[in-house]
């Protein structure tokens, strides 16, 4: 399994050869250096960590760490998991150009971050009577039970921090790619919002 790094631009729509019109995400992929290959024997696994996006400052250790791949800050670092890390090489780079037009990836990303919500929101309770009177009207209800067992249940369904999770999505056909701009247009949604990063992933059989 091989990937790149993106940040998600936003949504739009292209036209097919046979003329039907599908929904497309455009993403600019790479060029991702690779910061550090990892090995069965120093690491206990297999993976190449890539690195994505300029930043203007970074901490010592981190930039000597760079140096060494001969490259400069960067926004983000991901890993990608590969059968045999032999191919590639400290301070080489990835690009677009991994991909085809029409096979299949899987994007991992994180959803939008709604902060603190209350159980309609976040759990899609209906809630109660919005009439006058009622004292019930987005209120969680009563969550513990009587003498046994005398506690909340564990995953009882409460307000709560509501989105910011990782979320993988698998089976997205590639429509297009564009070498010369960087450019990767997915078929249909992936999560995230505009500007958030994403890991694009060739699946398995491709």
């Amino acid at each position: 399994m091989i990937g790149l790094i993106g940040r998600k631009l936003g949504m739009d729509h292209v036209f097919l050869a046979d003329g039907k019109l599908v929904p497309v995400t455009l993403v600019e992929a790479g060029p991702c250096p690779i910061t550090q290959v990892k090995t069965n024997e120093n690491d206990g696994y297999n993976a190449i960590q890539l690195g994505f996006g300029k930043m203007k400052r970074m901490n010592k250790p981190m930039a000597g760490r760079l140096k060494k791949a001969n490259t400069a800050a960067v926004a983000t670092l991901m890993e990608v998991r590969v059968d045999n890390p032999a191919p590639f090489k400290l301070g080489g780079r990835l690009d677009v150009s991994m991909f085809k037009e029409g096979e299949l990836v899987k994007v991992v990303g994180y959803t939008k971050g709604r902060g603190f919500a209350g159980g309609v929101k976040r759990w899609g309770w209906a809630g109660g009577p919005a009439t006058h009177g009622s004292c019930f009207h987005r209120r969680g209800g009563s969550i513990g039970q009587h003498t046994y067992p005398g506690r909340v249940w564990k995953n009882t369904k409460m307000p709560g921090r509501y989105g910011n999770e990782r979320v993988s999505i698998k089976n997205l056909k590639i429509v297009k790619v564009d070498k010369e701009k960087n450019l990767v247009m997915i078929r249909g949604a992936i999560p995230g919002h505009n500007n958030g990063f994403v890991l694009i992933t060739k699946q398995d059989g491709n």
